[in-house]
């Protein structure tokens, strides 16, 4: 079953053509990598599917239904379903870590504040970032920034996680951390779409990878079909064959 569908879609800033008929579709449980050179408009897609950025033409389907169609206020309960994570972690500088996770719960919850506590205490332990609840973003590292911001955005246990280059900037060591959050993340049944430059993680997380290439997706395979066949398009972009 498909839970994302992406058809046809069309995007211009200006004179400045980005997408001309991208397809594709993510199955329920699925990680797909998107990748592609710079500019090529693959976070422009991954802001579509929550509604951030509208297409000139096509649709963008979450569960059958169109959200190209809906208002701001019919698109909150999508947005509830869906978690993006943004590349530098986009906390609020001037709340603490707590507040930061406590702020979608308070939103769009009405637990009350000892379940909020709990959930919160829960979600830092997950992610190894016991001890920081008081702790302001300034004073984390970048690795724990994005843990902080990962584990803020599935706190209401999203349907689909969008991960907008959650490895960027991180050391090896970092990368890794996160790369085995996005494993554990898929491991409870979460369906994903990774936006990345960095194959290594896309190889050992996604089920299929997909590249944008001249507006459209111009190839796609399970990670297997990819790095059995030599002279596979996406192989040929990983190895810096083309661009």
């Amino acid at each position: 079953m498909n839970l994302i569908e992406v058809k046809n879609f069309y995007k211009s800033f200006g004179k400045k053509i980005v997408h001309q008929g991208v397809d594709f579709a993510v199955k329920k449980g699925e990680c797909l990598g998107l990748i592609g050179g710079s500019g090529t408009g693959k976070s422009v897609l991954l802001r579509s599917l929550i509604g951030l950025e509208h297409p000139d033409q096509g649709q963008v389907l979450f569960e059958g239904q169109d959200i190209t169609k809906l208002s701001e206020n019919q698109l909150i309960d999508i947005r509830k379903k869906i978690a993006y994570v943004f590349q530098g972690g986009a906390l609020f500088d001037s709340m603490t870590v707590y507040e930061n996770l406590a702020y979608p719960l308070r939103a769009h919850t009405k637990l009350p504040e000892s379940e909020i506590q709990e959930k919160i205490t829960f979600q830092l332990s997950e992610f190894g970032l016991q001890g920081t609840e008081s702790v302001y973003p300034a004073n984390l590292s970048g690795g724990m920034q994005k843990r902080v911001g990962l584990a803020r955005s599935i706190i209401l246990h999203p349907d689909i996680i969008l991960y907008d280059e959650p490895t960027a900037g991180l050391d090896p060591f970092n990368t890794k951390r996160i790369q085995e959050m996005i494993l554990q993340m898929k491991s409870k049944g979460h369906t994903s779409i990774l936006v990345t430059h960095d194959m290594p993680v896309a190889f050992a997380v996604c089920d299929r990878i997909a590249m944008l290439m001249n507006g459209r997706i111009e190839a796609i395979g399970s990670v297997d079909e990819i790095e059995e066949k030599s002279n596979h398009l996406i192989l040929q972009f990983v190895q810096g064959e083309i661009r």
